[in-house]
């Protein structure tokens, strides 16, 4: 029989973290769960944020580091869950599950580690820390620390598979994991936001939601009537009814990868702009600044890009439709060549085209 009643309490993480920056005792918590743990900060932002709010120059760890510090200060024993979802990092300075795995490597190899070995997917950007933990006799696999069945979409257990076979520009797996489940979850493509509009309204059933969804970076959507710069309140994009021109039912307000991250839509409409583009047989990475697209060349920042469409291409729990939008001969910051081969690619999958 429990001597004592287990108490169970959810705060943020950055409150957990501040109390024991100043509190150098052991946290009463034996057990803590870092839900959304590829969010936490790298050295650099961590760094960062410490001296400019904190007014703590010099501070020497990641968030991660720092976090298993604390249940570290524990005499008998400790233990750390953390739930990760791959290729979730969308904000600066959001570190993956790599940095948690450096932590261990250079503080804590006493530690015993159990981790499933699907971390090695590309999404999870970890493979030379997961090398490296994997060689520590502390360490042990476990397949069963997967969450193999989706909770997002019932009828497309591989969903996520598809996105990332489709961002890592695998064609023949791509093509076959959409056979295997486009009868159950249907995706189509077209260049016309009406006719996804109208593909969208036809979908949705009874109280089913629907909405629009783009990249934070897709600056040249301006002509289609989308501006990623007009603030969209998520509370009544998510929330509102059918009647109110905030909701995301009526299809006017947008919402990015910042405000759909974690949450779900029954059918969604991804538009997609020159930001990410197909560029031969690699995606090319670009940002929209003052007339023109910029190339953007640090990988950091390139993978932030990449992670926001796979938010985006996964928020739907029933299907979704694609918008690649015709470029323009008169406007050179959304000329044909952007927007083209991106369209081309995803067709090529076997993704069924509107109005054909």
């Amino acid at each position: 029989m429990a001597r004592k009643e287990v108490e169970a309490f959810i705060q943020n993480v950055h409150h957990f973290r501040d109390e024991y920056l100043k509190d150098p005792g052991p946290p009463p918590e034996h057990v803590v769960l870092f839900d959304e743990a590829q969010r936490a900060w790298t050295l650099d932002q961590t760094a960062k944020f410490m001296a400019t709010k904190k007014g703590r120059a010099g501070f020497d760890q990641s968030e991660p580091e720092f976090l298993i510090s604390c249940l570290n200060r524990h005499d008998d024993w400790a233990v750390v869950v953390c739930l990760v979802g791959g290729g979730q990092e969308i904000n600066t300075g959001e570190a993956g599950i790599s940095e948690w795995m450096d932590a261990v490597l250079k503080r804590f190899r006493d530690w015993d580690v159990h981790l499933p070995p699907h971390l090695s997917e590309s999404e999870y950007q970890s493979d030379q820390s997961l090398k490296a933990i994997l060689a520590l006799q502390t360490t042990t696999p476990n397949p069963k620390l997967h969450l193999a069945t989706s909770m997002r979409s019932f009828r497309a257990e591989s969903l996520s598979r598809f996105v990332r076979e489709v961002l890592d520009v695998e064609v023949s797996a791509a093509t076959q994991t959409l056979q295997e489940f486009s009868s159950r979850y249907p995706i189509r493509i077209t260049r016309k936001l009406e006719l996804a509009k109208q593909w969208l309204r036809e979908q949705a059933r009874g109280s089913e939601r629907y909405g629009i969804v783009v990249s934070s970076q897709a600056e040249r959507l301006k002509p289609h009537a989308i501006d990623v710069r007009a603030k969209t309140d998520p509370v009544k994009w998510f929330l509102d009814g059918k009647d109110d021109t905030r909701s995301s039912y009526y299809l006017e307000e947008v919402a990015t990868e910042f405000q759909v991250q974690g949450l779900e839509l029954d059918w969604a409409c991804v538009v997609w702009d020159g930001d990410l583009r197909f560029s031969g047989d690699a995606w090319s990475h670009h940002e929209f600044r003052g007339t023109r697209w910029n190339r953007i060349k640090k990988q950091e920042r390139q993978r932030y890009l990449l992670n926001a469409y796979r938010v985006l291409l996964t928020r739907a729990r029933q299907g979704m439709v694609l918008v690649v939008p015709d470029g323009s001969e008169t406007d050179p910051t959304r000329s044909s060549e952007f927007y083209d081969p991106t369209f081309n690619y995803l067709r090529s999958l076997g993704l069924r085209e509107l109005g054909q």
